[in-house]
């Protein structure tokens, strides 16, 4: 590797817009972010599916009568 052209990389602090802050190691300091493990639905337990325009009922529709077992 060549020296001096690498950035120096560092222990910085991220904060959420939820207001947790954890460490982490970058290249950059004081990083903000909009989301978090914290805070995140998928995390949290708090997520819901949104079919948009009905594109699951669609995908059922479509394949309600596919049998894999045909293919073999």
């Amino acid at each position: 590797m060549k020296k001096e052209i690498h950035p120096n990389y560092t222990q910085t602090t991220a904060s959420c817009a939820c207001g947790a802050t954890f460490e982490v190691g970058s290249t950059r300091e004081n990083i903000k972010v909009e989301i978090c493990s914290q805070c995140h639905p998928f995390f949290t337990g708090k997520q819901k599916l949104v079919d948009s325009a009905g594109r699951i009922d669609r995908f059922k529709k479509k394949y309600a009568g596919f049998d894999a077992t045909k293919l073999v």
